[in-house]
C-alpha cells in the first residue's frame, strides 16, 4: 500500500487552530484559530481563503443551513453568516466561569450540535464544572455530562448511535451510547492514549466505523477499530497536530490543524500552525453533518 502524502495548503499561520469541518455543498474548507477567534474558509480547488473575526476565544464551528456555520463561543453558542458577517446568539449554556469555555464541537445526524467544555486551572480532585452539552436548532441547549474536564473530539460513528469523546487531561477517549433526543447512556472506555504520553485532541470517524484521534503532542494521528485496537498510526511533519476533518469531492483528504503557540503548547517548527492535507489514504471519510439538519 502506498504511503500517504503530506503537505501544507495556502499560507495560515494559527495560533491555535482547530474545528476544520468540510461543506460539501460549497465544497469549502472552515477552520478556527481559536485563540485569535479567527473563522478562515478555503475553496481549495481554487485556493481562494478570506478570514473573519469573531470573539475571542471560539471553541468550534460546523457548517450550518445557508451561508453559515454554527459556533461554540465561551459560554455559548452562535450562527455566523458568511454573506451579511452577522453573529446571531443562539443559547448559552447557564456559566459564567471564567475558568469554563466550550471547546470542541460536533453535529449528529439528527442537525443537533454536541459540544464540550474544558474546565482550566482545576485544582487536583477538585469537582468538574462543564461538561458535554447539545445545542437544538431551535436554540434549546441540555447538558449531556458533567464528568469530562477537557472535551475533546466528540465524533459519532457511522449509524449515528455511538457517540466518541475525549477527556484530554484524563487521556481518555470515551464511548456512548446515543440517542439525539434521549440522554447518554452506557459510558465505556474507548481508547486510554497513557501509552502514547499524550491526551487525544480532535478526532473523526472514517466510513469504515474508525475512529481518528489525534495524537497532540506525540505529532501523530493514529487511526482505532470500532473496538479500540489501533489500526494505524501516521507521523506528521508538525510539533503539534491538533484536529482533523476528511473533505474533497469523495471525502478522501483529510485536512490536519495546527498549533504555533497556545496557552500551553509552543510550536518549533517554521510550518507549526499550518493548515495540512493527508492524500492517498485508503478509505474515505463520511459526509459532515450540518446543524439544523
Amino acid at each position: 500500500m502506498p504511503h500517504p502524502s503530506i503537505r501544507r495548503v495556502g499560507p495560515t499561520r494559527d495560533q491555535l487552530g482547530e474545528s476544520p469541518c468540510w461543506n460539501a455543498d460549497a465544497q469549502t474548507l472552515c477552520w478556527i484559530d481559536a485563540l485569535a477567534g479567527t473563522l478562515h474558509r478555503l475553496q481549495p480547488a481554487t485556493g481562494a481563503l478570506e478570514s473573519h473575526v469573531l470573539p475571542a476565544p471560539l471553541g468550534a464551528i460546523a457548517p450550518a443551513r445557508g451561508d453559515a456555520v454554527v459556533v461554540a463561543l465561551r459560554h455559548g453558542f452562535g450562527r455566523y453568516d458568511f454573506g451579511t458577517r452577522a453573529l446571531t446568539m443562539l443559547g448559552g449554556i447557564g456559566l459564567t466561569d471564567a475558568d469554563v469555555r466550550l471547546n470542541d464541537g460536533k453535529c449528529d445526524a439528527a442537525g443537533n450540535f454536541v459540544a464540550g467544555t474544558m474546565h482550566m486551572n482545576r485544582p487536583e480532585g477538585a469537582p468538574v464544572r462543564g461538561g458535554l452539552y447539545r445545542l437544538r436548532p431551535d436554540g434549546h441547549v441540555e447538558a449531556l455530562a458533567d464528568d469530562i474536564g477537557f472535551a475533546n473530539g466528540p465524533c459519532f460513528s457511522p449509524d449515528g448511535r455511538t457517540l466518541y469523546a475525549a477527556d484530554s487531561l484524563a487521556r481518555v477517549i470515551w464511548a456512548y451510547d446515543y440517542d439525539p433526543q434521549g440522554p447518554l447512556a452506557g459510558k465505556r472506555r474507548f481508547v486510554d492514549t497513557h501509552a502514547f504520553d499524550t491526551g487525544p485532541d480532535g478526532a473523526t470517524v472514517d466510513a469504515e466505523g474508525f475512529v481518528w484521534s489525534v495524537l497532540v503532542r506525540a505529532a501523530k494521528l493514529a487511526r482505532f477499530s470500532p473496538d479500540g485496537e489501533l489500526a494505524q498510526l501516521l507521523p506528521m511533519p508538525l510539533t503539534y497536530p491538533t484536529s482533523l476533518c476528511f473533505g474533497g469531492p469523495q471525502h478522501r483528504q483529510l485536512y490536519v490543524t495546527s498549533i504555533s503557540r497556545s496557552a500551553r503548547l509552543e510550536g518549533q517548527l517554521p510550518q507549526d500552525g499550518g493548515l495540512f492535507v493527508v492524500e492517498g489514504l485508503p478509505v474515505a471519510g463520511l459526509p459532515t453533518q450540518r446543524f439544523g439538519g
